[in-house]
Protein backbone atom coordinates (compact mmCIF):
# COMPACT_ATOMS: atom_id res chain seq x y z
CA UNK A 1 0.00 0.00 0.00
CA UNK A 2 1.18 3.31 -0.92
CA UNK A 3 1.94 5.92 1.92
CA UNK A 4 -0.77 8.29 2.51
CA UNK A 5 -1.60 11.03 4.83
CA UNK A 6 -2.97 9.86 8.27
CA UNK A 7 -5.95 11.58 9.09
CA UNK A 8 -7.37 9.25 12.56
CA UNK A 9 -4.32 7.36 14.19
CA UNK A 10 -5.08 3.97 16.59
CA UNK A 11 -2.52 3.66 19.60
CA UNK A 12 -2.15 -0.01 19.82
CA UNK A 13 -0.87 0.10 24.04
CA UNK A 14 -1.42 1.78 27.00
CA UNK A 15 0.62 3.14 29.97
CA UNK A 16 3.22 5.92 28.91
CA UNK A 17 4.05 5.05 25.36
CA UNK A 18 0.55 5.03 25.02
CA UNK A 19 0.39 8.87 26.13
CA UNK A 20 3.55 9.33 24.38
CA UNK A 21 2.04 8.97 20.80
CA UNK A 22 -1.05 10.66 21.71
CA UNK A 23 0.36 13.72 22.28
CA UNK A 24 2.66 13.88 19.34
CA UNK A 25 -0.70 13.24 17.34
CA UNK A 26 -2.11 16.64 18.99
CA UNK A 27 0.45 18.34 18.52
CA UNK A 28 0.51 17.32 14.44
CA UNK A 29 -3.56 17.89 14.30
CA UNK A 30 -4.36 13.95 13.91
CA UNK A 31 -7.54 12.41 15.35
CA UNK A 32 -6.58 9.88 18.16
CA UNK A 33 -8.45 6.27 19.34
CA UNK A 34 -7.17 4.82 22.40
CA UNK A 35 -7.99 1.28 23.47
CA UNK A 36 -8.05 -0.34 26.65
CA UNK A 37 -8.64 -3.50 28.47
CA UNK A 38 -11.24 -3.59 31.62
CA UNK A 39 -8.62 -2.59 34.02
CA UNK A 40 -7.67 0.35 32.10
CA UNK A 41 -10.89 2.04 31.97
CA UNK A 42 -9.76 4.90 33.81
CA UNK A 43 -6.06 4.92 32.43
CA UNK A 44 -4.19 8.50 31.44
CA UNK A 45 -4.01 7.36 28.23
CA UNK A 46 -7.67 6.81 27.76
CA UNK A 47 -8.80 10.44 28.83
CA UNK A 48 -6.46 11.75 26.34
CA UNK A 49 -7.65 10.60 23.47
CA UNK A 50 -10.63 12.11 21.28
CA UNK A 51 -11.87 8.27 21.49
CA UNK A 52 -11.38 4.67 23.34
CA UNK A 53 -12.97 1.49 22.93
CA UNK A 54 -12.31 -1.10 25.09
CA UNK A 55 -10.84 -4.41 23.53
CA UNK A 56 -11.43 -6.94 26.65
CA UNK A 57 -10.90 -8.24 29.87
CA UNK A 58 -7.10 -7.36 32.15
CA UNK A 59 -5.88 -9.97 30.71
CA UNK A 60 -3.20 -8.90 28.22
CA UNK A 61 -3.76 -11.81 25.61
CA UNK A 62 -7.75 -10.97 25.98
CA UNK A 63 -6.97 -7.44 25.14
CA UNK A 64 -3.53 -6.10 24.06
CA UNK A 65 -2.04 -8.65 22.26
CA UNK A 66 -5.90 -9.33 20.77
CA UNK A 67 -5.26 -8.17 17.37
CA UNK A 68 -8.41 -8.93 15.51
CA UNK A 69 -9.90 -6.81 18.41
CA UNK A 70 -7.89 -3.53 17.73
CA UNK A 71 -8.27 -3.47 13.76
CA UNK A 72 -12.43 -3.47 14.88
CA UNK A 73 -11.91 -1.10 16.92
CA UNK A 74 -10.08 0.88 14.00
CA UNK A 75 -12.70 0.40 11.87
CA UNK A 76 -15.31 0.93 14.04
CA UNK A 77 -14.10 4.29 14.83
CA UNK A 78 -12.50 5.05 11.37
CA UNK A 79 -9.10 5.41 12.43
CA UNK A 80 -6.48 5.33 9.50
CA UNK A 81 -3.27 4.12 10.79
CA UNK A 82 -1.86 2.27 13.78
CA UNK A 83 0.66 3.12 16.09
CA UNK A 84 1.77 0.08 18.29
CA UNK A 85 3.97 1.56 20.76
CA UNK A 86 6.50 -1.22 22.23
CA UNK A 87 5.70 -4.07 23.60
CA UNK A 88 2.58 -6.68 23.19
CA UNK A 89 2.05 -6.57 19.78
CA UNK A 90 5.12 -4.07 18.15
CA UNK A 91 7.01 -6.35 16.69
CA UNK A 92 4.83 -9.13 15.77
CA UNK A 93 4.98 -9.42 11.54
CA UNK A 94 2.18 -10.94 11.07
CA UNK A 95 -0.32 -8.56 12.77
CA UNK A 96 1.85 -5.48 10.70
CA UNK A 97 0.57 -7.80 8.05
CA UNK A 98 -3.16 -7.74 9.14
CA UNK A 99 -3.24 -3.90 9.44
CA UNK A 100 -1.31 -3.60 6.42
CA UNK A 101 -4.02 -5.72 4.66
CA UNK A 102 -6.85 -4.12 6.31
CA UNK A 103 -5.72 -1.19 4.09
CA UNK A 104 -4.68 0.74 7.45
CA UNK A 105 -1.14 2.92 8.22
CA UNK A 106 1.48 0.47 9.70
CA UNK A 107 3.59 3.11 11.80
CA UNK A 108 6.52 0.78 11.48
CA UNK A 109 8.90 -0.87 9.32
CA UNK A 110 7.75 -3.82 6.91
CA UNK A 111 6.63 -6.89 8.29
CA UNK A 112 9.22 -8.92 6.41
CA UNK A 113 11.96 -6.21 8.09
CA UNK A 114 10.32 -7.34 11.56
CA UNK A 115 10.43 -10.94 10.54
CA UNK A 116 14.07 -11.13 9.44
CA UNK A 117 15.53 -8.89 12.37
CA UNK A 118 13.04 -10.59 15.44
CA UNK A 119 14.77 -14.01 15.13
CA UNK A 120 18.19 -13.70 16.99
CA UNK A 121 19.64 -16.27 14.99
CA UNK A 122 18.20 -14.62 11.51
CA UNK A 123 19.27 -11.52 12.34
CA UNK A 124 22.41 -12.88 12.89
CA UNK A 125 23.08 -14.21 9.82
CA UNK A 126 21.89 -10.64 8.04
CA UNK A 127 24.37 -9.21 9.87
CA UNK A 128 27.07 -10.86 8.72
CA UNK A 129 25.66 -10.93 5.32
CA UNK A 130 26.07 -6.63 5.68
CA UNK A 131 29.42 -7.35 6.78
CA UNK A 132 28.72 -5.89 10.63
CA UNK A 133 30.82 -7.92 13.34
CA UNK A 134 28.76 -10.59 15.20
CA UNK A 135 29.47 -11.80 18.78
CA UNK A 136 30.75 -15.46 18.18
CA UNK A 137 27.94 -18.11 19.03
CA UNK A 138 26.05 -21.14 17.77
CA UNK A 139 22.96 -21.60 16.43
CA UNK A 140 23.27 -24.90 13.56
CA UNK A 141 21.68 -27.42 15.81
CA UNK A 142 19.02 -27.52 18.75
CA UNK A 143 20.24 -30.70 20.63
CA UNK A 144 21.42 -30.78 23.35
CA UNK A 145 24.51 -32.90 22.78
CA UNK A 146 25.53 -30.56 20.21
CA UNK A 147 24.81 -27.26 22.26
CA UNK A 148 26.89 -28.20 24.95
CA UNK A 149 30.31 -29.37 22.72
CA UNK A 150 29.68 -25.84 21.14
CA UNK A 151 29.83 -24.29 24.20
CA UNK A 152 32.86 -25.97 25.68
CA UNK A 153 34.58 -24.82 21.76
CA UNK A 154 33.44 -21.32 22.73
CA UNK A 155 34.66 -21.20 25.86
CA UNK A 156 32.85 -20.96 28.93
CA UNK A 157 31.19 -18.55 30.20
CA UNK A 158 28.52 -18.45 27.31
CA UNK A 159 24.93 -16.94 27.13
CA UNK A 160 21.79 -19.65 26.16
CA UNK A 161 19.60 -17.03 24.46
CA UNK A 162 15.92 -17.25 22.72
CA UNK A 163 16.00 -17.26 19.34
CA UNK A 164 12.87 -15.07 19.70
CA UNK A 165 11.46 -11.97 21.77
CA UNK A 166 13.98 -9.90 24.33
CA UNK A 167 13.85 -8.06 27.44
CA UNK A 168 16.13 -11.41 29.03
CA UNK A 169 13.53 -13.89 28.70
CA UNK A 170 14.55 -17.20 27.66
CA UNK A 171 18.51 -16.58 28.49
CA UNK A 172 20.94 -18.14 30.72
CA UNK A 173 24.42 -17.35 31.82
CA UNK A 174 26.03 -20.43 32.03
CA UNK A 175 29.82 -20.80 33.30
CA UNK A 176 30.96 -24.40 33.62
CA UNK A 177 29.49 -27.52 31.56
CA UNK A 178 27.88 -28.91 34.69
CA UNK A 179 24.98 -25.98 34.89
CA UNK A 180 24.19 -26.41 30.91
CA UNK A 181 21.81 -29.36 31.24
CA UNK A 182 19.04 -27.02 33.73
CA UNK A 183 19.90 -24.14 31.84
CA UNK A 184 18.85 -24.96 28.56
CA UNK A 185 15.78 -26.21 29.62
CA UNK A 186 15.08 -23.28 32.05
CA UNK A 187 15.38 -20.70 28.84
CA UNK A 188 13.12 -23.24 25.98
CA UNK A 189 10.89 -23.69 28.99
CA UNK A 190 10.70 -19.64 29.42
CA UNK A 191 10.84 -19.17 26.10
CA UNK A 192 8.17 -21.09 24.95
CA UNK A 193 6.17 -19.45 27.61
CA UNK A 194 7.30 -16.08 26.89
CA UNK A 195 7.36 -16.53 22.85
CA UNK A 196 5.84 -19.64 22.12
CA UNK A 197 8.80 -20.25 20.49
CA UNK A 198 11.44 -22.74 22.52
CA UNK A 199 14.36 -22.48 20.36
CA UNK A 200 17.53 -21.24 21.67
CA UNK A 201 21.28 -20.65 20.47
CA UNK A 202 24.22 -20.17 22.05
CA UNK A 203 26.61 -16.42 22.48
CA UNK A 204 30.12 -16.03 23.75
CA UNK A 205 30.10 -14.22 26.79
CA UNK A 206 32.28 -10.31 26.72
CA UNK A 207 33.11 -10.06 30.59
CA UNK A 208 34.36 -6.86 30.55
CA UNK A 209 31.58 -4.91 27.91
CA UNK A 210 29.40 -2.56 27.49
CA UNK A 211 25.28 -2.22 26.35
CA UNK A 212 25.59 0.31 23.03
CA UNK A 213 22.66 0.95 20.75
CA UNK A 214 22.41 2.95 17.53
CA UNK A 215 19.30 4.98 16.56
CA UNK A 216 18.26 4.74 13.12
CA UNK A 217 15.75 5.89 11.41
CA UNK A 218 14.42 4.97 7.39
CA UNK A 219 12.08 6.55 5.39
CA UNK A 220 10.25 5.19 1.89
CA UNK A 221 12.89 7.20 -0.18
CA UNK A 222 15.54 4.79 0.71
CA UNK A 223 17.17 7.21 3.03
CA UNK A 224 18.48 5.82 6.30
CA UNK A 225 20.19 7.65 9.18
CA UNK A 226 21.66 7.11 12.94
CA UNK A 227 21.16 9.89 15.11
CA UNK A 228 24.08 8.42 17.34
CA UNK A 229 24.27 6.10 20.54
CA UNK A 230 22.49 5.41 24.10
CA UNK A 231 24.58 3.70 26.62
CA UNK A 232 22.32 0.94 28.56
CA UNK A 233 25.19 -0.80 30.37
CA UNK A 234 23.36 -0.64 33.60
CA UNK A 235 20.95 -3.42 33.95
CA UNK A 236 19.07 -6.12 36.40
CA UNK A 237 18.21 -9.42 34.73
CA UNK A 238 19.33 -8.46 31.65
CA UNK A 239 17.10 -5.61 31.12
CA UNK A 240 18.01 -1.74 30.82
CA UNK A 241 17.24 0.57 34.02
CA UNK A 242 19.83 3.49 32.95
CA UNK A 243 20.41 4.78 29.50
CA UNK A 244 22.48 8.03 28.71
CA UNK A 245 23.42 9.73 25.54
CA UNK A 246 26.13 10.16 24.23
CA UNK A 247 27.49 7.22 25.73
CA UNK A 248 31.36 8.51 28.16
CA UNK A 249 33.16 5.08 26.03
CA UNK A 250 32.15 6.39 22.71
CA UNK A 251 34.86 8.28 20.24
CA UNK A 252 33.45 10.60 17.63
CA UNK A 253 35.14 7.92 15.57
CA UNK A 254 33.45 5.00 17.10
CA UNK A 255 30.41 6.47 16.87
CA UNK A 256 30.69 7.29 13.32
CA UNK A 257 31.68 3.05 12.71
CA UNK A 258 28.63 2.10 14.53
CA UNK A 259 26.28 4.28 13.37
CA UNK A 260 28.08 3.44 9.42
CA UNK A 261 27.66 -0.49 10.67
CA UNK A 262 23.90 -0.05 12.07
CA UNK A 263 22.95 1.67 8.75
CA UNK A 264 24.44 -0.53 6.20
CA UNK A 265 22.15 -3.20 8.69
CA UNK A 266 19.01 -1.10 8.00
CA UNK A 267 19.76 -0.99 4.15
CA UNK A 268 20.02 -4.97 3.77
CA UNK A 269 16.61 -4.93 4.53
CA UNK A 270 14.96 -1.99 3.11
CA UNK A 271 14.19 -0.63 6.58
CA UNK A 272 11.71 2.09 6.94
CA UNK A 273 10.73 4.18 10.41
CA UNK A 274 12.27 3.87 13.45
CA UNK A 275 14.65 0.98 14.94
CA UNK A 276 17.83 -0.10 17.31
CA UNK A 277 20.91 -1.82 16.33
CA UNK A 278 22.33 -3.25 19.69
CA UNK A 279 25.76 -3.86 19.99
CA UNK A 280 27.76 -5.25 22.79
CA UNK A 281 31.48 -2.96 23.22
CA UNK A 282 34.49 -5.00 24.53
CA UNK A 283 36.16 -2.71 27.08
CA UNK A 284 39.25 -5.12 26.41
CA UNK A 285 39.80 -4.74 22.94
CA UNK A 286 37.50 -1.37 21.61
CA UNK A 287 35.91 -3.78 19.37
CA UNK A 288 31.80 -3.75 18.96
CA UNK A 289 29.77 -6.80 18.34
CA UNK A 290 26.27 -7.15 16.41
CA UNK A 291 23.70 -8.12 19.49
CA UNK A 292 20.67 -7.68 18.03
CA UNK A 293 17.55 -5.00 16.11
CA UNK A 294 14.60 -3.79 17.64
CA UNK A 295 12.43 -2.68 14.82
CA UNK A 296 9.83 -0.80 16.97
CA UNK A 297 10.54 3.28 19.14
CA UNK A 298 12.51 2.04 21.71
CA UNK A 299 11.28 2.51 25.71
CA UNK A 300 14.81 4.89 26.00
CA UNK A 301 14.05 7.18 23.07
CA UNK A 302 13.83 10.48 25.12
CA UNK A 303 17.51 10.87 25.59
CA UNK A 304 18.28 10.34 22.02
CA UNK A 305 15.35 13.21 21.57
CA UNK A 306 16.93 15.25 23.96
CA UNK A 307 20.32 15.23 22.65
CA UNK A 308 19.46 15.73 18.98
CA UNK A 309 16.46 17.96 19.12
CA UNK A 310 14.58 15.40 16.96
CA UNK A 311 11.10 14.42 17.79
CA UNK A 312 11.38 10.56 16.77
CA UNK A 313 7.47 9.93 17.19
CA UNK A 314 6.75 12.74 14.88
CA UNK A 315 9.27 11.51 12.44
CA UNK A 316 7.11 8.01 12.57
CA UNK A 317 4.36 9.72 11.79
CA UNK A 318 5.39 11.80 9.13
CA UNK A 319 7.78 9.03 7.66
CA UNK A 320 4.87 6.66 7.85
CA UNK A 321 2.92 9.50 5.95
CA UNK A 322 5.21 9.36 3.19
CA UNK A 323 7.30 12.14 4.38
CA UNK A 324 10.92 12.26 3.44
CA UNK A 325 13.87 12.60 6.29
CA UNK A 326 13.86 16.36 6.69
CA UNK A 327 17.67 16.09 8.26
CA UNK A 328 20.99 14.57 6.42
CA UNK A 329 23.51 12.95 8.44
CA UNK A 330 25.65 15.69 8.53
CA UNK A 331 23.25 17.97 10.66
CA UNK A 332 22.64 15.19 13.54
CA UNK A 333 25.40 15.95 15.96
CA UNK A 334 24.71 15.47 19.83
CA UNK A 335 24.58 18.71 21.86
CA UNK A 336 24.76 18.17 26.12
CA UNK A 337 24.23 15.25 27.68
CA UNK A 338 21.07 13.29 28.89
CA UNK A 339 20.07 10.19 30.89
CA UNK A 340 17.14 8.05 31.47
CA UNK A 341 16.15 6.29 34.84
CA UNK A 342 13.06 3.96 34.51
CA UNK A 343 10.96 4.46 37.48
CA UNK A 344 9.74 0.61 38.22
CA UNK A 345 7.42 -0.78 41.05
CA UNK A 346 9.66 -3.21 41.79
CA UNK A 347 11.71 -4.37 45.26
CA UNK A 348 15.21 -4.32 44.46
CA UNK A 349 15.66 -5.92 48.03
CA UNK A 350 13.96 -9.07 46.65
CA UNK A 351 15.78 -9.59 43.38
CA UNK A 352 13.37 -7.04 41.82
CA UNK A 353 10.03 -8.63 42.19
CA UNK A 354 7.06 -6.82 40.45
CA UNK A 355 5.77 -4.47 43.23
CA UNK A 356 1.67 -4.08 42.83
CA UNK A 357 0.04 -1.72 44.75
CA UNK A 358 -1.88 1.85 45.09
CA UNK A 359 -0.36 5.06 43.78
CA UNK A 360 -2.08 7.06 46.97
CA UNK A 361 -0.16 10.07 45.65
CA UNK A 362 2.52 10.44 42.70
CA UNK A 363 4.52 13.93 42.92
CA UNK A 364 7.03 14.49 40.16
CA UNK A 365 9.81 16.38 39.83
CA UNK A 366 9.85 20.15 37.82
CA UNK A 367 12.50 22.07 36.77
CA UNK A 368 14.83 23.04 33.77
CA UNK A 369 16.24 20.53 32.16
CA UNK A 370 13.70 17.54 33.46
CA UNK A 371 11.08 15.63 31.88
CA UNK A 372 8.94 12.67 32.71
CA UNK A 373 7.20 10.50 30.73
CA UNK A 374 4.07 8.84 32.50
CA UNK A 375 1.14 7.13 31.99
CA UNK A 376 -0.38 7.10 35.51
CA UNK A 377 -1.68 9.23 38.12
CA UNK A 378 -2.86 9.36 41.54
CA UNK A 379 -5.08 6.96 42.56
CA UNK A 380 -3.88 4.22 39.74
CA UNK A 381 -3.39 0.86 40.66
CA UNK A 382 -0.65 -1.37 39.52
CA UNK A 383 -1.56 -4.88 39.01
CA UNK A 384 0.17 -8.05 37.83
CA UNK A 385 -1.44 -7.81 34.75
CA UNK A 386 1.18 -5.58 33.08
CA UNK A 387 5.43 -4.01 32.65
CA UNK A 388 5.41 -2.53 36.31
CA UNK A 389 6.82 0.76 34.82
CA UNK A 390 5.71 3.63 35.99
CA UNK A 391 7.31 6.19 34.41
CA UNK A 392 10.72 7.60 32.62
CA UNK A 393 12.23 10.23 34.11
CA UNK A 394 14.63 11.97 31.89
CA UNK A 395 17.34 15.15 32.47
CA UNK A 396 19.39 17.18 30.25
CA UNK A 397 22.66 19.20 30.86
CA UNK A 398 25.22 21.19 29.03
CA UNK A 399 27.28 18.25 29.92
CA UNK A 400 27.25 14.89 31.61
CA UNK A 401 28.38 16.54 35.06
CA UNK A 402 25.46 18.89 34.77
CA UNK A 403 22.82 15.88 34.05
CA UNK A 404 24.23 14.03 36.74
CA UNK A 405 23.58 16.44 39.41
CA UNK A 406 20.59 17.18 37.58
CA UNK A 407 19.36 13.50 37.92
CA UNK A 408 20.10 13.11 41.60
CA UNK A 409 18.05 16.19 42.21
CA UNK A 410 15.00 15.11 40.78
CA UNK A 411 15.44 11.45 41.98
CA UNK A 412 15.43 12.88 45.62
CA UNK A 413 12.28 15.24 44.53
CA UNK A 414 10.21 12.05 42.75
CA UNK A 415 7.72 10.93 45.58
CA UNK A 416 5.24 7.97 45.51
CA UNK A 417 3.03 7.48 48.00
CA UNK A 418 1.51 3.74 48.41
CA UNK A 419 1.29 0.32 49.53
CA UNK A 420 4.14 -0.54 46.62
CA UNK A 421 7.57 -0.36 46.33
CA UNK A 422 9.76 1.85 44.05
CA UNK A 423 13.16 1.56 43.27
CA UNK A 424 13.62 4.85 43.37
CA UNK A 425 16.46 4.50 46.29
CA UNK A 426 18.11 2.04 44.22
CA UNK A 427 18.27 4.37 41.37
CA UNK A 428 19.70 7.02 43.33
CA UNK A 429 22.40 4.63 45.03
CA UNK A 430 23.13 4.06 41.15
CA UNK A 431 23.67 7.56 39.59
CA UNK A 432 26.12 8.55 42.86
CA UNK A 433 28.01 5.44 42.91
CA UNK A 434 31.91 6.43 42.29
CA UNK A 435 31.80 4.36 39.08
CA UNK A 436 28.93 5.54 37.31
CA UNK A 437 29.90 9.15 37.99
CA UNK A 438 33.05 8.35 36.53
CA UNK A 439 31.22 6.98 32.99
CA UNK A 440 33.01 3.76 33.87
CA UNK A 441 29.91 1.22 34.30
CA UNK A 442 30.10 -2.29 32.20
CA UNK A 443 27.29 -4.35 32.05
CA UNK A 444 28.18 -6.31 34.96
CA UNK A 445 28.17 -2.91 36.97
CA UNK A 446 24.62 -3.86 39.03
CA UNK A 447 25.52 -7.39 40.13
CA UNK A 448 29.08 -6.59 40.58
CA UNK A 449 28.31 -3.39 42.91
CA UNK A 450 24.51 -4.04 44.25
CA UNK A 451 24.17 -7.59 44.81
CA UNK A 452 23.87 -6.76 48.93
CA UNK A 453 22.44 -3.49 48.01
CA UNK A 454 20.21 -1.94 50.58
CA UNK A 455 19.19 1.49 51.10
CA UNK A 456 21.14 4.05 52.35
CA UNK A 457 19.27 6.33 54.64
CA UNK A 458 18.86 9.68 53.63
CA UNK A 459 16.95 13.14 54.15
CA UNK A 460 13.21 12.64 53.55
CA UNK A 461 12.32 14.62 50.28
CA UNK A 462 11.12 18.04 50.27
CA UNK A 463 7.84 16.99 49.39
CA UNK A 464 7.36 14.56 52.05
CA UNK A 465 7.72 17.51 54.32
CA UNK A 466 5.09 19.69 52.67
CA UNK A 467 2.95 16.34 52.25
CA UNK A 468 3.77 15.81 56.18
CA UNK A 469 2.63 19.43 56.86
CA UNK A 470 -0.68 18.97 54.71
CA UNK A 471 -2.23 16.31 56.76
CA UNK A 472 -1.68 18.35 59.90
CA UNK A 473 -3.26 21.22 58.66
CA UNK A 474 -5.96 18.69 57.20
CA UNK A 475 -6.23 16.84 60.70
CA UNK A 476 -9.70 17.69 61.98
CA UNK A 477 -9.48 20.02 65.25
CA UNK A 478 -12.58 18.28 67.03
CA UNK A 479 -12.42 14.43 66.32
CA UNK A 480 -15.14 14.10 68.12
CA UNK A 481 -16.90 15.67 65.88
CA UNK A 482 -18.34 13.49 64.05
CA UNK A 483 -14.96 13.35 61.57
CA UNK A 484 -12.57 10.16 62.01
CA UNK A 485 -9.15 11.63 62.58
CA UNK A 486 -6.28 11.34 59.97
CA UNK A 487 -4.35 9.30 62.86
CA UNK A 488 -7.63 7.38 64.17
CA UNK A 489 -8.09 6.74 59.92
CA UNK A 490 -6.48 3.36 59.16
CA UNK A 491 -6.41 3.63 55.41
CA UNK A 492 -5.28 7.01 55.33
CA UNK A 493 -2.60 7.43 53.55
CA UNK A 494 -0.73 9.63 55.94
CA UNK A 495 -0.51 6.71 58.14
CA UNK A 496 2.29 4.86 55.58
CA UNK A 497 5.07 7.73 55.61
CA UNK A 498 7.49 4.61 54.85
CA UNK A 499 5.72 4.95 51.31
CA UNK A 500 7.62 7.72 50.11
CA UNK A 501 10.19 6.42 48.19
Amino acid sequence: MEPRPIHKLLVANRGEIAVRVLRACRELGIGTVAVYSQADRFARHVFLADEAVCIGPPAPGESYLRGDRILEAAHQTGADAIHPGYGFLAENPDFAQAVLEAHLTWIGPSPEAIRIMGSKTAARAQAQEAGVPVIPGYQASQDDADLRAAAGELGYPVLVKAVAGGGGKGMRLVSTPEEMPPALEAARREAQNAFGDRRIYLEKVLTRARHVEIQIFGDHQGQVLHLGERDCSVQRRHQKIVEEAPSPAVSPELRRQMGEAAVALARSVDYVNAGTVEFLLDETTGSFYFLEMNTRLQVEHPVTELVTGVDLVHWQIRVASGEPLRLAQDEIRPRGHAIECRIYAEDPLHGFVPSTGHLELVREPLGPGIRVDSGVDSGDALTHFYDPLIAKLVVHGRDRATALKRMEQALREYVILGDLATNIPFLRDVITHPVFQAGQTLTTFVDEYFADWHPVEGPVPDAALVAAALAQVLEPKHPDAGALSIAQDPFSPWRRLQGWY
